[in-house]
């Protein structure tokens, strides 16, 4: 009887254990000399989220910097294999674990990564990321699809009765007006889909819009970047980082990082940050 009661007490410690375990996350910090950026790793990205811990954990992030800045665009850093001396060609990679709930609204964690031309497979760098800032959009300009239409511009310009159409683009182009020139290519945008029958938009929920026009962020990355990851409080470090002064995109003046994380259960991190799991939703 005694070895019984031992067992499912044993049971009982192993299940409470678990539920525990369960109702914690890692809250990550990333110290600068602008003050502390707050974040939260997204579970449906396993890959990254734990190799970004086990980098975290080991200290290898420490004394790493943000070293590409672009103002209204992002903040990049995190470059742990150059810190420690590794050949570009041997850098460890990620699969993509692209998600199309997550876009690249200003606060996004998203993995850095080589172009499609050389990384078709869209792999994410082992270590570096980026912290999206970038800038509102009209419900318009964020949908279209500006690859895709470009292409089709030219192509719809050779009918006969584009004549109208092929001059003030040229006029426009000539004189270097170039949102008038985008506003005439959007503008278009519906008429030429139709005439070509061809699809010119990108796909958005209306959540995301309202998102894009309020909040804002970098659109033109959605679908092709691995987003793991969310800032939970910091954003004006983002935005003292993206001011700093550059050259050729590097801070004149270096941003060094220190990362840490930590357990913090779930129930914490929302009443604090008002961050809402989605398992919660």
């Amino acid at each position: 009887m005694i070895k019984v009661l031992q067992y499912v007490f044993f049971i009982f410690l192993l299940s409470s254990t678990w539920a525990c375990g369960q109702n914690k996350d890692y809250l990550v910090t990333i110290s600068t000399r602008h003050g502390e950026i707050k974040a939260v790793l997204f579970d449906e990205t396993p890959e990254h989220k734990d190799n970004f811990i086990a980098l975290a954990e080991a200290g290898r992030f420490d004394s790493t910097q943000f070293h590409r800045v672009i103002e209204n665009f992002m903040v990049q850093g995190g470059d742990v294999f150059s810190k420690e001396g590794l050949p570009a060609e041997e850098w460890p990679t990620l699969p993509a674990e692209i998600r199309p709930k997550y876009v690249h609204r200003k606060g996004m964690i998203s993995a850095a990564r080589q172009g499609d031309n050389v990384n078709p497979q869209k792999r994410s760098n082992g270590s570096q990321f980026f912290i999206v800032q970038g800038r509102t959009y009209k419900e318009q300009e964020l949908v279209t699809d500006f690859p895709a239409l470009q292409k089709a511009v030219f192509q719809f310009m050779q009918y006969e009765d584009q004549k109208v159409f092929r001059q003030t683009y040229s006029r426009l182009y000539q004189e270097e007006k170039y949102d008038s020139l985008t506003s005439l290519v959007i503008s278009k945008r519906d008429e030429i889909a139709e005439r070509l029958n061809v699809k010119l938009t990108k796909d958005y929920t209306p959540e995301q819009v309202k998102m894009y026009a309020e909040i804002g962020g970098t659109p033109h990355l959605d679908f092709e970047y691995t987003i793991f990851g969310e800032v939970l409080s910091g954003l004006d470090v983002v935005d003292k980082i993206a001011a700093e002064p550059t050259t050729r995109e590097i801070p004149n003046d270096p941003v060094y990082m220190t990362v840490t994380v930590e357990r913090v259960s779930k129930k914490k991190i929302s009443e604090e940050y008002g961050y809402v799991y989605p398992e919660s939703k």
